[in-house]
Parts: structure tokens; C-alpha cells; sequence
């Protein structure tokens, strides 16, 4: 919110100014989305931010095909039906992709280079539009790299606290929790397992690593949500969507929780950490 609402203010647009902003959230239930993005069409606003991965966008999508759209995920966003072309928007919508759902087998590459002995569990939400291609870039990991990979599905927190008891019944050596907005937002509640269970846990925002997560790997959320704002404020300023091509990232970090790695009992070699963008001391 912090980063959208500065795009904003750097577009030109300040809540309580000149700009009025109506929230609404679906607090990690999807099925609410299409109601919600309904009762926003009706209002009507200006435009509409869609953020938290591709099922708002597409709920927004199917709402109105007038008011403004600006999407964040990290879905492709062509397979997602968003827009069908990555170099312009489509109609009234364009948006900001974080590619984040197709780094799956790069993270897997990752964990396995940091504990090379460990069979490591993943964690995919079946609910999350992207899980389909998530499971299909582990299983390409885990023929390229030759690694023993035990998947399990999870959507929930209650799932969550069941995942990591089973892995830490199977002796799983480390855990990838794959991009999905829930897992960001129960990022907190996922690293304090992790330490609980003394497991070395990666996942695809920085903020799971600053939580007390081992380490994060992906795209800076902060700075799309920030485009995210700019985006809105250059359609609420007269630009059309469809002008507007989709955004992707340039950067992506390696953020490492050092203070994690000692209080799990786990050693990262220096060349490794050499390579992260920033190590959590």
C-alpha cells in the first residue's frame, strides 16, 4: 500500500487531496473477488488497481470493460488472460508483471546449491491461477538437477502448520514456498515455522527474509507496487491503457537472513553469500 500510494504521489494524486480511495479486501478468498470488483464497477470509480496476483485482475477484468484497469501480478500475464500481448495494454487494462511464478525452478536451483545434500519440500497452493505451471517447473528442476523433491499443497495456515509437520517428519533437509500472495501475506507465520522446526526456507519476497525467513528470491515488490502507482496516476492524468505497455522487472534480488542461518544451526558458504544483494545480519 506504502509503495502504491507514493506511485500515486509522484504521479500527482494524494489520498485525502486530490484523490479518494475505496479499499477492498478478500483476505485471501478468492471467491470474493468477482463480488467485490462488481460492487467497485458500480460505484463507479475512476479506475481500478487490481493487485495480489492474477485473479483480481481477471474478477476486475470481468467487471467492466470501461473503467481503467491496472494489474499487479506475478503470473505471466498472458496465460493468465489479462491482455494478450506483453508491449501494449489491451482495451482498459494494463498493469505491472512481477514474473515471480515462473521463478520456481531458479529458487529450487537455489536451495539445492546452498544444501546440496537436502531433499527439499515444496509448498504450491492449488487455489493460486499460476500453480499448474509451478508444479511443472519443479518437476523440470527435479529432472535437471536430480534432486529429491516432496511437493505438498497447501492453502491455508492451517495447512501450512500441517506441511511443515510432515516435512519435518520426512527428514525434508529445506522448503520452498512458491510465489502465491498468500504465502507473502502469511510470510510471518511461515519463517516462525521454519525456525520452530529448524528448517531453511526460501520464498519469493524480500519481506519473508526480514520476517525472520533464511531467504527470499524474486522481484522487488516494493518498487512494481511503486509502478504500480505511477501506472494509475498517468491513466488518471488522461493516458489510456492501451497505450500502455505491461511492465516486467529488471532486477531481481537474493536477500539472505544470516541471524536465521545461525539460529537454525546452518552454514552458508562465503561464496554463496557473496552472491546475495543483501545478507540480514
Amino acid at each position: 500500500m506504502a509503495a502504491t500510494l507514493q506511485g500515486l504521489k509522484e504521479a500527482g494524486f494524494t489520498a485525502g487531496e486530490n484523490l479518494a480511495i475505496e479499499f477492498r479486501w478478500a483476505e485471501g478468498h478468492y471467491e470474493r473477488l468477482p463480488a467485490l470488483a462488481e460492487e467497485l464497477a458500480k460505484r463507479p470509480v475512476s479506475l481500478i488497481i487490481a493487485a495480489g496476483g492474477s485473479d483480481p485482475g481477471r474478477a476486475a477484468k470481468a467487471a467492466t470493460s470501461t473503467i481503467p484497469i491496472v494489474f499487479i501480478t506475478a503470473a505471466d500475464p498472458i496465460r493468465a488472460g489479462l491482455v494478450a500481448k506483453l508491449n501494449r495494454g489491451e482495451g482498459n487494462i494494463t498493469g505491472i508483471s512481477m514474473m515471480g511464478a515462473t521463478l520456481e525452478a531458479k529458487r529450487l536451483e537455489l536451495l539445492h546449491e546452498m544444501f546440496p545434500q537436502a531433499a527439499i519440500g515444496v509448498m504450491i497452493n492449488p487455489g493460486y491461477p499460476a500453480a499448474k505451471v509451478q508444479a511443472q517447473e519443479v518437476e523440470e528442476a527435479v529432472r535437471r538437477l536430480g534432486i529429491q523433491v516432496a511437493v505438498i499443497n497447501v492453502g491455508t495456515a492451517a495447512e501450512v502448520d500441517v506441511a511443515f509437520a510432515r516435512f519435518d517428519e520426512q527428514k525434508i533437509g529445506a522448503v520452498l514456498a512458491c510465489n502465491d500472495p498468500f504465502y507473502g501475506s502469511d510470510r510471518a507465520h511461515i519463517a516462525a515455522l521454519a525456525l520452530r522446526y529448524r528448517l531453511p526456507t526460501m520464498s519469493f519476497r524480500r519481506e519473508f527474509a526480514e520476517a525472520g525467513g533464511l531467504v527470499s528470491y524474486g522481484a522487488e515488490f516494493s518498487e512494481g507496487y511503486r509502478q504500480t502507482g505511477l501506472y494509475a496516476g498517468r491513466i488518471l492524468a488522461g493516458a489510456k491503457p492501451g497505450d500502455l505497455p505491461v511492465m516486467q522487472p529488471t532486477k531481481f534480488e537474493l536477500v539472505i537472513n544470516l541471524k536465521t542461518a545461525k539460529t537454525i544451526g546452518r552454514a552458508i558458504s562465503e561464496t554463496f553469500l557473496m552472491r546475495a544483494d543483501e545478507v540480514i545480519e
